[in-house]
């Protein structure tokens, strides 16, 4: 068999390793892949277009594709590849717009009564402005860009400066390119965040374990937004009440509106929640595995991948998934100054003896030297029976490597 996954990060490496874990006879392709995913499977190191990309899985006799990276979604792969006749994992491109427009997501989630915090649109500068001169007690809020921004295309606001600041940054600026032609002003809610992944398949919704990502650079979450510097699995505030409450008034209303819209996808679904003492609400849609969520996930899942895949491409009514009763705990290694400007192409000191598991997000091996390539370098895992054994065990692991500029978060899993 023969699976091409798309993406070049730590999740994807997650994915392969996974699916040789459960059924060895696979032969995977990458695009375009990194160091870690090289030694698995093959990269595909040429620049393809979208089209060129389904030639050469045509060409090739690809099985299966995956797609993990949300910036081929937006760019319509499913649809491209549907047309050649190849199965692949992911949303149509209308689907995937409820995580590529966020305007187009409120709308939906607004429609069917999914329970969201309270937000204004705006395509104008400065009557966006006027909104928060008028709406002084509004603060703080979110700022958030409408299209797709990495994971940063998100600003929280204390004050009126703070707001006019990051108005500036993402409408004049343009920090974020062309998603922030239109932002969205969103109320600010406090509690905890929690991450849902589940597979669709059409019919039904199948929900992972519960996650709780670590978005902030800084400890405490503080400081910018970024792709994700840790995550732990099971996500200790998901209670079976919050889980209730999600179902019946987030999860159940979701699928409903899939349906009606005619937004049918194979493929995962990615529910940003946030809990707040009295009840949960939903933040944003993701239409893919999460990062680094995948990476903290895949360790505790017993069911076999590729069965679960496959199950839906045949038609099979029921999918169920299997878990250890385990805790994992993620934390990302990343280069000093990521999310902005930072300095690649430094020697990975102790990667070749680091013990499973791990993946490879943005290193690369030259001869026999592992050199960073990239912000956010390697995933550590640990595995336990509680949150405080996995994170133990992770930043056990994590001594062990060195890099110069290296920088992680010491809170995770806290």
């Amino acid at each position: 068999m023969k699976i091409l996954i798309i993406g070049g990060g730590g999740r994807e490496h997650a994915i392969g390793k996974k699916l040789l874990e459960d059924y060895n006879p696979i032969h995977l392709y990458f695009y375009p892949g990194n160091g870690g995913t090289g030694l698995i499977g093959n990269n595909i190191n040429n620049h393809y277009s979208i089209l060129e990309l389904g030639m050469f899985s045509k060409k090739n006799d690809i099985d299966i594709t995956i797609v993990g990276s949300e910036i081929f979604l937006l760019e319509g792969i499913v649809d491209v590849f549907k047309n050649f006749g190849l199965k692949i994992i992911g949303p149509h491109y209308s689907a995937a717009k409820l995580e590529g427009d966020r305007i187009f997501s409120k709308s939906f989630m607004k429609k069917y009564g999914i329970r969201t915090p309270k937000y204004e649109i705006f395509s104008c500068y400065q009557t966006a402005m006027s909104f928060l001169k008028k709406k002084k007690y509004f603060l703080p809020i979110a700022i958030k860009s409408n299209g797709l921004a990495e994971g940063k295309g998100v600003i929280l606001a204390h004050n009126i400066d703070e707001a006019k600041k990051a108005l500036k940054t993402i409408m004049i600026e343009k920090k974020f390119g062309k998603s922030g032609n239109k932002i969205i002003i969103e109320e600010f809610l406090q509690g905890k965040e929690a991450s849902i992944i589940s597979l669709f398949n059409g019919k039904d919704i199948i929900p992972f374990l519960s996650a709780m990502d670590y978005k902030k650079i800084g400890e405490n979450e503080k400081g910018m937004n970024t792709g994700g510097m840790g995550a732990i699995v099971p996500n200790p505030y998901m209670t079976n009440s919050v889980w209730i409450d999600f179902k019946k008034n987030i999860l159940e209303p979701t699928l409903e509106g899939l349906i009606l819209e005619k937004l049918n996808f194979f493929g995962f679904l990615y529910f940003g929640l946030m809990i707040t003492p009295n009840k949960i609400y939903l933040l944003e849609y993701n239409t893919r595995i999460g990062d680094p969520e995948a990476q903290t996930l895949f360790p505790l899942m017993k069911s076999n991948f590729l069965n679960i895949i496959q199950s839906s491409f045949l038609h099979k009514e029921e999918i169920n998934i299997i878990w250890e009763k385990s805790c994992s705990c993620c934390i990302v290694l990343s280069s000093k100054g990521y999310p902005e400007k930072y300095e690649t192409g430094k020697l990975i000191v102790g990667l070749d003896s680091l013990q499973e598991p791990f993946y490879i997000a943005g290193a690369k091996k030259e001869k026999e030297d592992w050199i960073t390539s990239s912000g956010r370098v390697l995933n550590i895992i640990g595995i336990g029976n509680t949150i405080q054994e996995a994170r133990k065990k992770a930043y056990d692991k994590v001594k062990k490597i060195k890099f110069e500029n290296l920088y992680f978060r010491r809170d995770i899993g806290l």
